[in-house]
């Protein structure tokens, strides 16, 4: 599993098709034949989602805080507020907490009971994190989920892992790839993936680093 291709690609150990989803798509199948729901109308949220909001609004967040200390502090302490300062806020972003990486502590975010994903800054949550078997073993083995990913951490490196609910949910900060001190914050926002910003992968390294 490589992690520069995690935009791109889900992971197949967790690509499974939750028995919540298979419910979903059916009672969707059934509102749509008995003419409930506009069909069109769902495809137009989806597609908002897929191709508006996505990686690339987080991304644009973290780069920022890499960028500007003064903003990087607010994320710590008010993340909600300091996206929302960005224009990105709305459904299933609220309460959202940051969480920086660090050479000694690593985030990973999972969400135990269903799929609870800040919307606002990673669009739709992919489908291995919807997945019983990513919700399981991110509890069970974050280093083998890591592993699985394509990710090896220093033994010493703490990870932390992060069940996000209706109340509230994650964006994980990764750690500044090297020798990225003279980027703009559109070229540092490229290094940013989803799955860094969930803690499954690394931001990536740039071309001179």
């Amino acid at each position: 599993m490589n992690g520069d291709h995690d935009d791109e690609h889900d992971h197949g150990e967790f690509s499974e098709l939750s028995e919540m989803d298979a419910r979903v798509r059916a009672l969707e199948t059934l509102l749509v034949a008995k003419g409930l729901v506009d069909p069109a109308a769902l495809d137009g949220i989806v597609e908002y989602y897929e191709t508006e909001v996505g990686p690339h609004l987080g991304a644009l967040v973290v780069a920022k805080a890499w960028s500007d200390p003064a903003f990087a502090a607010w994320l710590r302490d008010d993340a909600s507020a300091a996206v929302a300062s960005v224009g990105l806020a709305g459904r299933q972003g609220e309460h959202l907490v940051a969480l920086e990486n660090t050479p000694d502590e690593h985030h990973l975010v999972v969400c135990t009971l269903c799929s609870c994903y800040p919307w606002p800054v990673l669009g739709l949550p992919p489908v291995w994190y919807k997945s019983p078997a990513y919700r399981a073993k991110a509890v069970r083995d974050p280093r083998g989920v890591l592993a699985d990913f394509g990710v090896e951490l220093p033994a010493g490196t703490c990870i932390r892992v992060w069940d996000s609910t209706a109340e509230v949910r994650y964006l994980v900060v990764p750690m500044r790839p090297a020798g990225t001190d003279d980027l703009r914050e559109d070229e540092l926002a490229a290094l940013v993936t989803r799955d860094s910003m969930i803690g499954t992968g690394l931001a990536r390294p740039s071309a001179g680093g």
